[in-house]
């Protein structure tokens, strides 16, 4: 029998709040945002978000195979030529994808090892970037590149109870901003990540 002192290890993932992102005069794509809260030792950051676009699990599905290839992954919503970014049904059934898709991929402990998985979910790092750091060809570590982006964003999905707190010591702080998360900080790098509490939908 577990003790009742010993947690059970969890890891909520969402994808959710799809937003148009203009390339240029004509082209655009859509991105998503993952949100991560977990409390399991896999993870450097218990909680965070990010923004993604399709062709990024794309990527990361592909790369995910190459290195466990006796997994079968579970697929992504198939990219057809029919997808409307107008259309708000063909939007979400994408979402419910790509929701179903990472929750499958962070089951299994094989892929979680992966680091270019980490980097995916808790940085804002292009596949490229990713490549360079798990081989070795950066600077900065796995874990500096998760801290560093954690750092420099100061908007995130907190828990409920430190949402309260921080409402709590923003009604005495003039500065604090509108979240009520008592933060004056560059939002820019925010990467339009809510900062929202932990939903209760699972």
């Amino acid at each position: 029998m577990t003790p009742k002192h010993e947690k059970q290890e969890f890891v909520t993932v969402l994808v959710r709040d799809p937003r148009t992102q203009k390339e240029d005069s004509w082209h655009s794509h859509i991105d998503y945002e993952i949100f991560i809260h977990t409390n399991s030792m896999c993870f450097t950051r218990k909680t965070s978000c990010v923004r993604r676009r399709f062709r990024e699990f794309v990527w990361l599905r592909q790369r995910l195979q190459k290195n466990a290839v006796l997994l079968q992954l579970p697929e992504l919503p198939s990219k057809t030529p029919f997808f409307n970014m107008n259309n708000p049904h063909h939007v979400d059934h994408r979402r419910q994808g790509l929701q179903e898709f990472l929750e499958k991929i962070l089951q299994n402990a094989l892929l979680l090892s992966d680091s270019r998985l980490h980097l995916f979910l808790q940085t804002q790092l292009n596949p490229e970037d990713i490549e360079a750091c798990v081989s070795g060809q950066t600077k900065y570590s796995v874990a500096d590149a998760i801290h560093k982006f954690a750092s420099l964003k100061r908007r995130f999905p907190i828990e409920d109870e430190e949402r309260e707190r921080g409402k709590n010591e923003a009604d005495s702080d003039s500065e604090s901003s509108s979240s009520g998360l008592g933060q004056s900080s560059d939002d820019s790098i925010s990467h339009g990540c809510k900062a929202s509490t932990v939903p209760e939908e699972s």
